[in-house]
């Protein structure tokens, strides 16, 4: 399916481009979600008449994405979790306590941003982590997890 994309999204193209995707990708996520139109022409007609005002857009998301990366890039979060002797958690440290311990900095992030390529963290140290922020706007923080028993 031809489409038309409303956003940048990652991987795919920036706005404006015109994109062959799979149909059930452009049906069940990118056309449901704002980032793309089907590839009409009266699609790109419209979407010519409102490019301006669609990079207005784009710009102030990026820009405050931007402003939310410098905030959170190198932050160190301290986590406190149950451990036995052997320095291994009863449970794991997901990315939703993450999430909840960088709300405690004042810093909303969505837990789904936060990237952990090897899975929940299930032993006492640190561990560093990226956050996707938007497109390929990325910040990286340090998770320092301490045990108690």
């Amino acid at each position: 399916m031809q489409i038309i994309l409303i956003d940048r999204v990652e991987g795919l193209g920036q706005l404006g481009d015109v994109v062959k995707v799979k149909d059930g990708y452009a049906r069940n996520f990118l056309i449901p979600s704002g980032k793309a139109r089907r590839a009409t022409s009266a699609a790109l007609v419209e979407f010519e008449a409102r490019r301006a005002e669609l990079e207005r857009v784009q710009a102030e998301k990026t820009a405050a994405a931007q402003a939310l990366a410098d905030r959170v890039n190198g932050v160190v979060l301290h986590i406190t979790a149950n451990a036995g002797p052997d320095g291994r958690l009863f449970g794991s440290v997901t990315n939703a306590d993450i999430a909840e311990g960088l709300a405690k900095f004042g810093v909303e992030i969505e837990r789904g941003m936060i990237r952990m390529p090897n899975g929940p963290l299930k032993e006492v140290g640190e561990a560093k982590l990226e956050i996707g922020i938007y497109a390929d706007i990325t910040a990286e923080i340090t998770v320092t997890v301490a045990g108690e028993e």
